[in-house]
């Protein structure tokens, strides 16, 4: 199942999160730093929704108070919930 995510507060635009039950399969961003938006997925992939919350939701970048990876955390629960 693929989820759009429409972002708020960073770079990025949007995350497209493809998941397999609870467990995320694939994490496309929009926008944003290059580098960390291709490391962000792959250190994801696998994980379970929960997993991915506990790791990186809460992190803020620049003081914006989120970052993509508080943003990702945020689009996979959204995901998952909208799979219910």
């Amino acid at each position: 199942m693929s989820y759009l995510y429409k972002t708020k507060g960073t770079c990025s635009t949007m995350i497209e999160v493809e998941l397999e039950g609870n467990i995320v399969k694939n994490v496309k961003f929009t926008g944003g730093c290059n580098g960390n938006l291709q490391a962000i997925p792959r250190l994801v992939q696998g994980l379970t929704v929960e997993q991915v919350e506990q790791k990186i939701s809460g992190i803020s970048c620049n003081g914006r108070g989120t970052s993509c990876g508080d943003q990702l955390a945020k689009a996979c629960r959204a995901a998952y919930e909208s799979s219910l």
